[in-house]
């Protein structure tokens, strides 16, 4: 018996499939990349994502990554006031998948378009 099949890891109530949902998410590898070099403020993190991504679509994103544990928020308690994300120790362990992924992304890229072309 596979392990995607028939009692195995996709589910609908599995852990492991709630969490690949999670990270199947357009923004949620992309800002859990821009948190791995350390704390980062939301406008920062906008900047470094390099576009695409409203500041409402990141703070939605970034208080479900909160929400699952992955992403700490710090608030100051400065004037003006100062709020930082960063990764938590449970999100910090996704940040070598997320670099094996991206590299394989970078080599296999070409070939992913050529196939979709050639779909179509």
């Amino acid at each position: 018996m596979s392990e995607y099949g028939p009692g195995g890891l996709f589910l609908a109530d599995c852990p492991a499939r709630m969490v690949v949902d999670l990270i199947a998410d357009k923004w949620t590898v992309v800002v859990l990349a821009g948190l791995s070099e350390g704390p980062v403020r939301h406008g920062a993190l906008i900047e470094m994502i390099g576009g695409g991504i409203s500041r409402k679509v990141l703070t939605q994103t970034l208080r479900r990554l909160e929400a699952h544990g992955l992403v700490r928020r710090n608030a100051y308690a400065e004037a003006p006031p100062r709020v930082e994300y960063e990764l938590t120790p449970l999100g910090a362990t996704l940040i070598d998948p997320i670099h094996t992924l991206t590299e394989w992304a970078r080599t296999h890229g070409e070939e992913v378009l050529d196939a979709l072309d050639s779909a179509s």
